[in-house]
């Protein structure tokens, strides 16, 4: 697979990786659990797609000639987006759920401390 692009899909795995942005220094994966969404008749045939570094490539399982990415033919390339930003989100209020200390006396900290120390809980996110 290539490695150019701010974002991969590895279509055997269900992974969309984002690497550019916040997480250009850290390329974060995620596996995306929809199988309605991978078994698309279209898709049927594609191994992985880089995509977003002004050649987007789609790179087939057979024989087939990687190609660039075609939206008339695959659909918006924002439905991986969108579908990874959803489990990121998940994934930053779950670091904020479990991100707890306790103050001096031992006891948790308040909601009101923690919003303080952290800002408030994570409720959307858009790459």
């Amino acid at each position: 697979m290539a490695s150019n692009g701010t974002w991969s899909v590895i279509f055997d795995d269900k992974i969309v990786v984002k690497k550019s942005g916040d997480m250009a220094n850290t390329p974060t994966g995620y596996k995306i659990n929809d199988d309605a969404f991978w078994n698309q008749s279209k898709f049927s045939n594609i191994w992985a797609i880089q995509y977003g570094a002004g050649t987007d490539s789609v790179e087939y399982r057979d024989e087939t000639p990687h190609s660039e990415y075609d939206p008339n033919v695959l659909g918006n390339f924002q439905d991986f987006i969108t579908k990874w930003d959803s489990v990121h989100l998940v994934e930053l209020q779950s670091d904020w759920d479990s991100n707890n200390e306790y103050n001096t006396d031992g006891n948790p900290e308040t909601e009101a401390e923690k919003i303080a120390r952290l800002g408030a809980r994570p409720t959307s996110y858009s790459s």
